[in-house]
């Protein structure tokens, strides 16, 4: 594991993956440490989609992606709605959803690209972010793994997109899971439990640990799997470990803020660009 939290200038936080190659990419998970909103979206809340004052959002946002070298003009971001399609970003799509949650490429969970200083941002409050780098062929992506977004395999999907569009080879991908809800606080129900079964039918013994009464889905382990099936080496996969329920003090999370009796909260943000070659 490599995965690490740094601050930068005005009380901003960065996560970051080590094995990712910083002359090739600019990625960063945020925290929800150093922003404007106020509660329950403190502080740093990036979705426009949640309830939160707009003005505030777009002042967030401004913050953590000039603490990256981009301007929020700069940013590509999807309406996120826990399904499996990916959606190629060129140059034309620059800006989309920046200020505007309307404007964002609709319906989609994934974006990849292979242009230079574009950067793709998705967000998330427990669902699971997936980073993309192939230093190869030079192209880039990122998913949102939800349980819905998992179990059609998202991950999978988005790296196979990654090599019919750009010649990525699966072998040779560096992926990063990003802090998300873990398997010690994701307690599910019926329905994900057979679906689960059902998507993963030689592994879900493993990925369904049963405690207390109750059963909770690693989703972190279930992306792994998926990855690993399609022939990426488990070498090249870093979990970050983070747990966004444990940690609620740090990241956003749906799950924590219901135990405040909260029934909205904010969302962090990941966010890759390739730097130019």
């Amino acid at each position: 594991m490599s995965y690490f939290i740094r601050r930068t200038e005005n009380n901003l936080w960065h996560g970051k993956f080590s094995t990712f190659p910083e002359d090739v990419i600019t990625h960063a998970v945020s925290t929800r440490l150093g922003g404007v909103s106020s509660e329950p979206f403190d502080s740093l809340n990036l979705a426009l989609h949640v309830g939160d004052n707009p003005a505030d959002v777009i002042a967030n946002r401004r913050r953590f992606v000039q603490t990256l070298g981009f301007s929020p003009a700069d940013i590509v971001t999807p309406n996120q709605v826990h399904g499996d399609k990916i959606f190629r970003v060129d140059e034309n799509f620059r800006g989309c959803g920046c200020q505007n949650y309307a404007d964002s490429i609709p319906e989609t969970d994934a974006l990849i690209t292979n242009v230079d200083d574009l950067p793709l941002m998705l967000c998330f409050a427990d669902c699971v972010p997936i980073f993309f780098v192939d230093v190869t062929n030079r192209a880039v992506g990122l998913a949102h793994g939800g349980w819905k977004g998992t179990l059609k395999k998202i991950a999978a999907k988005t790296l196979l997109t990654m090599h019919s569009e750009f010649g990525t080879r699966v072998e040779d991908c560096l992926v990063g899971i990003g802090p998300s809800i873990g398997p010690c606080c994701y307690a599910v129900g019926g329905e994900v439990v057979t679906r689960c079964k059902a998507a993963f039918p030689n592994h879900h013994g493993e990925l369904l640990i049963e405690r207390d009464g109750k059963i909770f889905l690693d989703l972190w382990r279930a992306n792994v799997l998926q990855l690993t099936e399609i022939g990426v080496p488990e070498s090249n996969i870093d979990v970050a470990g983070e747990c966004t329920c444990c940690q609620s003090a740090w990241y956003f999370s749906y799950r924590a803020a219901q135990k405040k009796n909260f029934d909205r909260t904010g969302r962090i943000a990941a966010l890759i660009a390739l730097k130019p070659a």
